[in-house]
């Protein structure tokens, strides 16, 4: 029976395709790209964020792949940060017969309703990175050690600037910036940043001039560097009239050049106002070349070609009746259940090894670099 009922499902799917292709051409509504492994497969519905972050193209592509390589279908959706069209967008992969969905999602509160459709039609969903919140509807969680994330950045900061090994004593001047507030993942690196640097701020060997020290008063909508650029505009010219910034700690490469723009328009980087440590994460092709040009300061590496892995692994285990691996069945409550999730190890990358991290490893190719 399992057997006849995948060949007719894959018909199914196969004449659905057709008609698509023939009404559509190849990209469907919504910026659906979709394509095909093997035909007696199932096909995976893959909800990402954007494509207006490389990143984000590279985790798709990556899914993609990886369960293609299983004789897998895909459809591969794109949200453009707009979390009603990502709903939308899932709704009608779950009309169109997907058999799981691995969800990166935009709004993490968004999700209630369409994951209960999905649960309905008995369709698994994996959370991809971000973990969506406030639902029993997630089977399992995809992701890297966030709160690690947030400490290798701390930590970085805290060695350049001669703290960490008591060399220096300070004061230094710190701005802090967050991620988004409506991704769950803001809170993990900021809190395993702060587990580090707020000893050295309760000792006023880091100031905060801003005042701004609360989460709340630190986060970047939609992760979006402009926005990033604007707040360090405003801070800069509010609190540092005489004084110099000496460390910003940036959650994300993309925010990390919004935050760079604005020091560079206060003539930081020039030989009389050196740029203070900017950290950064996920390994942006622009902040590597930022990295080597002296200006961002560090990176926080994470493989998502390993993460596209173990989604499509977890995947496959559930479309095969078997448990998918997990290494924390602890951490992650979202608020209607603890997630089982599978964490990756992040890595630290500044000048001294992105050659043998980021490039040696095939992530980035050298030629992008130049």
């Amino acid at each position: 029976m399992r057997t006849r009922r995948a060949a007719l499902a894959a018909v199914a799917a196969s004449a659905s395709l057709a008609l698509t292709l023939s009404a559509c051409g190849q990209s469907g509504e919504g910026g659906s790209e979709e394509s095909s492994g093997s035909s007696e497969g199932a096909t995976i519905g893959i909800a990402m964020p954007t494509k207006s972050s490389e990143r984000w193209i590279a985790d798709g592509n990556n899914v993609k792949k990886n369960l293609e390589s299983k004789g897998y279908k895909t459809k591969l959706v794109y949200g453009e940060d707009d979390p009603d069209q990502q709903v939308s967008q899932i709704e009608n992969l779950i009309t169109q017969g997907v058999k799981a969905l691995i969800i990166a999602a935009i709004d993490n509160k968004s999700m209630n309703n369409v994951l209960q459709q999905a649960k309905d039609a008995d369709i698994p969903v994996i959370s991809y990175d971000r973990l969506i919140l406030g639902t029993e509807n997630v089977d399992y969680y995809a992701s890297f050690d966030n709160e690690k994330v947030g400490e290798l950045q701390g930590n970085y900061i805290l060695e350049k600037l001669g703290l960490k090994d008591g060399s220096k004593k300070g004061p230094f001047n710190i701005e802090l910036f967050a991620g988004s507030n409506d991704d769950n993942n803001t809170r993990y690196f900021f809190q395993g940043a702060m587990n580090v640097l707020q000893p050295y701020i309760d000792k006023k060997q880091l100031v905060v001039r801003s005042g701004q020290t609360k989460l709340t008063q630190v986060t970047t909508l939609r992760w979006d560097g402009g926005t990033a650029q604007k707040r360090m505009d405003d801070i800069l010219t509010s609190a540092y009239k005489s004084e110099r910034v000496d460390a910003v700690l940036s959650p994300y490469d993309g925010i990390s050049i919004g935050i760079l723009s604005a020091l560079k328009s206060d003539d930081y980087g020039s030989a009389s106002k050196p740029l203070p440590v900017v950290t950064g994460q996920d390994a942006e092709v622009a902040s590597v070349k930022s990295i080597i040009a002296n200006q961002q300061s560090m990176t926080v590496y994470k493989d998502t070609r390993e993460l596209a892995k173990v989604s499509s692994n977890m995947v496959d285990a559930l479309l095969n009746d078997k448990k998918p691996e997990t290494n924390d069945t602890k951490t992650y409550d979202n608020g209607s259940k603890v997630v089982p999730a599978y964490l990756l190890e992040p890595v630290a990358v500044d000048k001294a090894n992105y050659q043998k991290v980021v490039v040696d490893s095939g992530y980035i190719k050298e030629s992008d670099l130049k």
